[in-house]
Order: structure tokens, then sequence, then C-alpha cells
């Protein structure tokens, strides 16, 4: 039995999420705060997992009001990208259903450590990259674009810093509107699964309203701070807090 979190959990609940949004917005690292605030309150591992999905999609809407000048002139591709994130969602999300929890336990660490090097590397490999181009994807980057989506749709824990690696070493642009483009395509892919979650009767729905009502206020302050912040800075700030997470999930993966 699920147990509904009671007024103080729910009032942590919407800091958590503020703190979400703002995270998430700017690093695509929103379930490190939130994730771990579901399991605080007392929540199952399975259960906080959807709860968190449906709730992050405040993220999303955030996010997306907050970008509109850096998502300008990306329409044409973003609905490309976005329609092959939704799929890559659903496949995810029928994972998270179909297969034993701890499956990805040992490869996400990895996962995200490799994310946060690429963005480290983004400009340089930009420079280098064979498909590389600032008007769609490359079949590569496409592939690549579907399987962080099944990632996103299956735990969601630092898909957006993937899909941002992988956007800022395949467009050439600034890290702001990658990172705007970011948004909206992990948003996709978390709109897809969290649709499959919630027909699944383990939705906490007090938590999902509260949480994602505060991420909707963090993550739609998050792309101002992004479009003020210098690029190089902002890029290791966040490949080193994806190096702090892979490492953690990689002691816990491994310790279990």
């Amino acid at each position: 039995m699920i147990v509904t979190p009671h007024l103080p959990a729910l009032l942590l609940l919407f800091v958590a999420g503020a703190g979400a949004g703002l995270t998430g917005s700017i690093a695509g690292l929103a379930s490190l705060v939130s994730y771990p605030a579901l399991l605080a309150v007392g929540l199952p591992p399975v259960s906080a997992n959807v709860t968190n999905t449906i709730a992050m999609l405040g993220t999303t809407v955030g996010a997306t009001a907050g970008s509109r000048p850096e998502l300008a002139g990306q329409r044409a591709r973003l609905k490309v990208l976005c329609l092959i994130t939704a799929v890559g969602g659903a496949f995810g999300a029928a994972l998270l259903l179909l297969t034993p929890s701890g499956t990805f336990t040992v490869i996400v660490p990895f996962l995200i450590a490799g994310a946060s090097v690429l963005l480290f590397l983004g400009p340089r490999l930009r420079k280098y990259a064979e498909h590389a181009n600032a008007h769609g994807l490359s079949p590569a980057a496409g592939v690549a674009a579907f399987a962080v989506a099944i990632y996103g749709g299956y735990f969601g824990a630092a898909a957006g810093v993937l899909m941002l690696a992988l956007l800022s070493t395949v467009w050439a642009q600034s890290l702001a509107r990658s990172n705007a483009a970011k948004n909206l395509a992990t948003g996709a892919a978390n709109l897809v699964a969290a649709v499959v979650f919630a027909c699944t009767g383990k939705v906490v729905w007090p938590a999902v309203v509260v949480l994602c009502l505060g991420s909707v206020l963090g993550s739609w302050i998050g792309p101002a701070i992004v479009r003020r912040l210098p690029a190089t800075p902002l890029r290791i700030a966040i490949g080193l807090a994806g190096l702090g997470l892979a490492a953690a999930l990689g002691w816990q993966a491994f310790t279990a």
C-alpha cells in the first residue's frame, strides 16, 4: 500500500520541486533533487520513479516558457527531435514496467560519466564531428537521441545531461540554445512515459501536484540564469555535477 504524504512532506516536495526545476532547466539534473525527496517522504522506489516522471513535466512547461528567445528558429528541427524522443520515451516506460528494476543500475553511472566528459569536450568535438551541422540531426545523432530518450523514459536521472552533451556536440550553436532544445526533447520523452505511468496505479497524485507546481516555478527561472552566465564555466559546472552523480550512483550500484 502506498501512503499519501502528509502536509509537511508535501511542503518539502514543493521546495524540492522548485530546486529540481531550477537544476533541471539549467543542467538536466532535476531528478538529482526530486527523486531523493520522494524517497525521503516514504515512497517506494518504483512509485517514486513514476511519480517523479509525471511531476517533472512541470520542468518542461516552465523551461519552455522561459526559453522563448533561445527556441526561436529551432522549430523545424525540434519537431524531428521531439518525435524521436517521444518514441524513445515510450520504449523506456515499457522497459521499466516489463523488466527487473535493477537492469540498468550498473550501466547508468557509466552513461552519465561519459556524457559529462562529452560536455567538457563538446566544442572541440563539434569541430571534428563528420556529421555535425546547425540544421538537423544526422542518422547517428538521431539514434543517439533515441537511446537517451529510452533511458529518460526508463529512469531519467541525468537524461538531460546526456541530451545536452549530444546536442552540444552535433549542433553548432550557443549552449543556451542547445539547453533550451534539450529541455523540450527530454520533455517529449517524459510526456509519453508519463501517459504510460499514469495508468499503472503506482502514482501518488498529491505528490505529483506539489512537485510539479514547484518545478514550474524553478524551471521558469533557470533559462534566464543560463542566458546570463558564461558558457564555458557553466558547461564545466554541469559536467562536474554529472560526474558527481555518476560516482554516487556507481557507489550505490556496486555496494548494494
